[in-house]
């Protein structure tokens, strides 16, 4: 009993930080450009986690190839994932980008597929027609789509291709090591998109430094530690299946913190997508061995 409620309560935090991370940073860009804050809050992030794997010696990337492998996981994972949250906050609320950005479950089937000949379950896919029958009734209920509408869906097709590319490499990198270099990587490159792409700002002040803080350390560093450990010490495939809570934790905080309104088609969509996500991840069972003697 006691196992289970540190369970459930791990689930809760590390998907609830998950969620409210998008209600976090839609507050940050009163202060801080949106690639600028997304940048600050990966290389604050990855740069901590750095100094403790290099501590306690964790294996580094090999050569050449794999740090390119490493960079090319940032740049998709980090740098395409964040970026696109971020700037799809200008222009939608939080709880809709949340909800667009954790269709990436649903894309993972469609691309695995196409791309690697993944072979998935029927109630796998069953999970991808309603989770995108809620996409349809959430988002279509608009008359304009804003351009944050397409960034926060770009959002889930990066996410989508970043778990495609850390299930085929990941078993060449620790963990850690592979998590703290695409955190670093990625935000350095969403340094350089800002100086590029963006005109800049940044307001120092208390509310802006705890809001940067909060996003690198418990909304990055204790969330992304709290899921490894909740995937290597349980079933993965039932560890995943909560992520549906996670868009769910992002449309209520929009809701309490920042008064978003929810609406009928938000909340009758929303729960499709929660509903597919949890049949995507939702594991095979395993059929007990026989035994004969």
């Amino acid at each position: 009993m006691k196992e289970k409620l540190i369970f459930s309560f791990l689930v809760i935090l590390t998907t609830g930080l998950m969620g409210s991370s998008f209600v976090v940073a839609k507050m940050g860009l009163v202060y801080i450009s949106p690639l600028l804050l997304a940048g600050l809050r990966f290389v604050i992030a990855g740069s901590i986690m750095l100094f403790f794997v290099r501590m306690f010696k964790r294996k580094q990337p090999a050569h050449r190839g794999e740090w390119g492998k490493v960079i090319l996981i940032g740049a998709v994972q980090t740098a395409g994932v964040m970026g696109a949250i971020f700037l799809s906050l200008r222009t939608i609320t939080s709880g809709e980008s949340a909800i667009l950005t954790f269709m990436n479950p649903l894309l993972v089937v469609i691309f695995g597929t196409l791309v690697m000949g993944v072979r998935y379950r029927m109630v796998q896919w069953t999970g991808v027609l309603i989770g995108f029958i809620g996409v349809f009734i959430a988002m279509g209920s608009h008359l304009a789509i804003e351009i944050g509408t397409f960034l926060g869906f770009l959002s889930a097709v990066f996410w989508a291709a970043g778990t495609l590319l850390i299930k085929k490499w990941g078993k060449l990198f620790d963990i850690w090591v592979l998590t703290a270099y695409q955190m670093f990587f990625g935000g350095l490159i969403l340094l350089v998109g800002s100086a590029l792409l963006e005109t800049s700002r940044l307001v120092i002040n208390s509310n802006s430094i705890a809001i940067l803080l909060w996003l690198s350390i418990p909304a990055s560093i204790i969330q992304f530690t709290v899921w490894f450990y909740l995937l290597q010490k349980g079933d993965s495939g039932k560890v995943s299946a909560f992520l549906f809570l996670a868009p769910l934790f992002g449309i209520l905080s929009g809701w309490l913190v920042l008064g978003e309104q929810l609406g009928l088609p938000l909340l009758v969509g929303g729960s499709l997508i929660f509903a597919g996500i949890f049949l995507v991840n939702w594991p095979e069972k395993q059929m007990p061995v026989k035994v004969t003697v």
